[in-house]
């Protein structure tokens, strides 16, 4: 049985730990979208560090359907925010590719998401801060996230939990229920994430936790992801010299 309030407790003591191991006196710095991933972790280190250390980062490209979302949480928790329009950065990238260069539809839908994350880093080394991954543990199973975009931060409060266990810890943090149950975009193509994944949060939760799945054309689906995206999770390769060090 999931003890939310008692993950809930430990996991704003674990960002306590963190900050006051990796800067006593720095910042949470997150990247807003209005969902209910960077709406939880916002909430976490409010109650972990007081708003006055938390800043969220808005970062639409052009006009965003559900910006009203990121106003809400931002409002809501009472904290500093930056909102920038990346959609100059991300156009005139793209108009600098070269002739005969064409980016692929991959390229072009995860270019945005490294961008945004270039630009929390931005606010982040300006404004003392530490960046907050924003994951959680059932999209970084089958690799739903942009590597070197939303995969990667400073410190990462939920990627030990599915999307279940997130969203019952934002209802416990008192977090309006429209931002904890809103139904997750990739913000990428505009399809929802369980279209793109072809199963449901609550299947591949169950499925992480215990198991068991009904479907079994679903349990190889997750499976094949799960395998293919593994390397998302891992240290990039390094050669090894055998050359010994100091340390």
């Amino acid at each position: 049985m999931f003890d939310a309030l008692k993950v809930k407790n430990e996991c704003v003591e674990w960002i306590r730990d963190f900050f006051a191991k990796n800067g006593p006196d720095c910042n949470a710095v997150i990247g807003i979208s209005g969902g209910k991933d960077s709406s939880i972790a916002a909430a976490l280190c409010v109650e972990a560090l007081g708003k006055d250390r938390v800043i969220g980062v808005l970062m639409p490209r052009g006009e965003q359907h559900d910006i009203d979302k990121a106003y809400m949480l931002v409002d809501h928790l009472g904290i500093r925010r930056y909102e920038i329009n990346i959609k100059a950065a991300a156009d005139a990238l793209i108009a600098a590719m070269p002739d005969g260069l064409e980016l692929s539809k991959q390229a072009r839908e995860n270019l945005p998401p490294r961008i945004r994350m270039a630009t929390v880093y931005a606010v982040s080394q300006s404004c003392n801060g530490r960046v907050c991954n924003t994951c959680n543990l059932s999209e970084d199973w089958v690799g739903y996230s942009t590597r070197y975009g939303d995969s990667v931060g400073d410190f990462s409060p939920m990627s030990n939990l599915t999307v279940t266990e997130v969203k019952q810890i934002g209802h416990l943090l008192g977090l309006p229920a429209e931002l904890v149950e809103k139904t997750p975009i990739d913000g990428l193509c505009g399809k929802t994430d369980e279209e793109n994944l072809g199963f449901t949060y609550a299947e591949l939760d169950v499925y992480i936790r215990t198991g068991e799945i009904a479907d079994p054309e679903t349990r190889a689906r997750i499976d094949q992801k799960h395998k293919a995206n593994l390397f998302k999770l891992k240290l990039m390769p390094a050669f090894d010299a055998g050359i010994p060090t100091k340390a």
